[in-house]
């Protein structure tokens, strides 16, 4: 069959039920062109979707780097922040720890003035 014989075909299948689809079903040239196109549409829907995947790596890439670099600088405030608390509480324990001694010394001067005869306010 050649491509007159199909023309033909498809104007004699408007008379009757066959559909112009079915042209050159039987031939094989065409379907070996018809099977390359094919072939040529996966191949180029796998580019693509190779293509986007690889475009959605990169971004998730980028992402996670950010998410890394944030996390980073994040774990960097903490450490910052736990420093800080605890040069806050070494210096409380300090400062407890002077009052307990200057109440002390306040107490033994109270007794030795009571001793003296202070009697107080």
């Amino acid at each position: 069959m050649n491509s007159r014989s199909c023309h033909r075909e498809e104007v004699e299948s408007l008379s009757s039920s066959a559909a112009p689809r079915d042209c050159g079903k039987d031939d094989p040239d065409l379907k070996e062109e018809m099977g390359k196109q094919f072939v040529d549409l996966l191949s180029e829907e796998l580019k693509l979707q190779e293509t986007v995947g690889e475009k959605h790596m990169r971004h998730m890439n980028i992402t996670f780097g950010e998410a890394r670099r944030v996390a980073a600088q994040y774990q960097k405030e903490a450490e910052k922040c736990n420093t800080a608390t605890e040069t806050c509480e070494q210096a409380r324990e300090q400062a407890e720890a002077l009052t307990r001694r200057e109440k002390n010394m306040t107490l033994l001067w109270e007794r030795r003035a009571r001793q003296l005869g202070w009697e107080g306010e």
